[in-house]
């Protein structure tokens, strides 16, 4: 005759049946799972003011680069702005003059973990003044030398102000690229290219805003880089169909960026080997492709050839792609 289970045998028993899903009801019930860990926080965030109302945010990549899919700059502890894996700096505008402010940068990966806020860099804005609308003279004497296949160092003489410099804008055949405190007078420029030619000038700002003239220029060719890989800066899968709306011809054109360690804003398209048009994408526009739809001549039936090619964040403009070929009219 088998015993009758005691009630205090039951009310175990249903508390194991209860917690099944959770845990064991055995003695030992073995460690806790170690949670997943997060990304490396990134370092050496710092903050030069570029104007009364704006400043230049920038930091060291994180450790874990290779995992991580973007970054999160925190203004104040409130989160501002998402900066894409391949860039570590950023202007960030809309502040208020005299004010102080702290920016922070947390990494995030792949899986959607957040690094912690690390230390937070503070900076106070400069006050505007109305009356001043005298720009910064132009930097002297600007040198530039090659650090490598995908960077470069600039030196350059200070610039005289009725005010303050506060902060020297860096440009590549025209594009701005990078900022410096106006305390500074060189500059680490990253994100180029091997084995390729620059053309760099340097322009100092007021907190007013006023920009004063270009430096001379100075160039430099980077190093080349053994076994790199080609093609990263030609934007991919163009796609280019023909369409006809309303008794008229069009060219409906779609791509992927290409992945040049930044955001692509600008693109150009050209149509049987001539300028057709510009694609500049806004600041809130998606980065991730292109988009565009031109009118086609009118005429016959007829092949067109489509090329696309991008400017990069090194200020240059890219390879095209190859030509991709539509039939149109009829």
């Amino acid at each position: 005759m088998r015993p009758t289970p005691t009630l205090a045998a039951l009310s175990t028993t249903a508390a194991c049946l209860l917690a099944l899903t959770a845990t064991s009801c055995s003695s030992d019930s073995g460690a806790a799972a170690e949670p997943p860990e997060t990304p490396t926080v990134p370092t050496g965030v710092t903050v030069y003011t570029s104007t009364s109302t704006s400043v230049h945010v920038m930091w060291n990549k994180a450790a874990e680069a290779e995992n991580v899919r973007r970054y999160e700059v925190y203004r104040n502890g409130k989160k501002i702005q998402n900066v894409p894996a391949g860039k570590h700096m950023i202007d960030i505008t809309g502040l208020k003059p005299s004010s102080s402010y702290t920016f922070s940068v947390r990494a995030r990966d792949a899986d959607g973990k957040l690094s912690g806020p690390g230390q937070a860099a503070a900076v106070t804005t400069p006050s505007a003044d109305a009356d001043d609308s005298k720009p910064p003279t132009r930097p002297a004497s600007l040198k530039a030398r090659a650090d490598g296949p995908r960077s470069a160092t600039l030196t350059w003489t200070r610039s005289e102000d009725d005010k303050e410099v506060t902060s020297y804008d860096i440009y590549q055949e025209g594009t701005k690229i990078h900022s410096v405190g106006g305390t500074e007078t060189t500059a680490a420029v990253t994100t180029l290219r091997p084995d390729t030619h620059y053309t760099f000038t340097v322009k100092a700002r007021d907190a007013a805003g006023n920009s004063g003239p270009a430096s001379p220029s100075a160039s430099v060719t980077t190093e080349a880089e053994p076994g790199g890989k080609a093609g990263a800066e030609i934007p991919a899968d163009l796609q280019a169909t023909a369409r006809k709306d309303a008794g008229a011809w069009n060219l409906d054109l779609v791509w992927n960026a290409p992945k040049a360690g930044g955001d692509i804003t600008e693109y150009e398209v050209y149509v049987d080997g001539k300028f057709a048009s510009k694609l500049v994408l806004g600041e809130s526009a998606p980065k991730d492709t292109g988009r565009i739809s031109l009118p086609l001549e009118k005429r016959g039936k007829a092949t067109y050839a489509v090329k696309v090619r991008a400017k990069l964040p090194d200020g240059k403009w890219g390879p095209f792609t190859k030509d991709v070929t539509v039939k149109a009219g009829g």
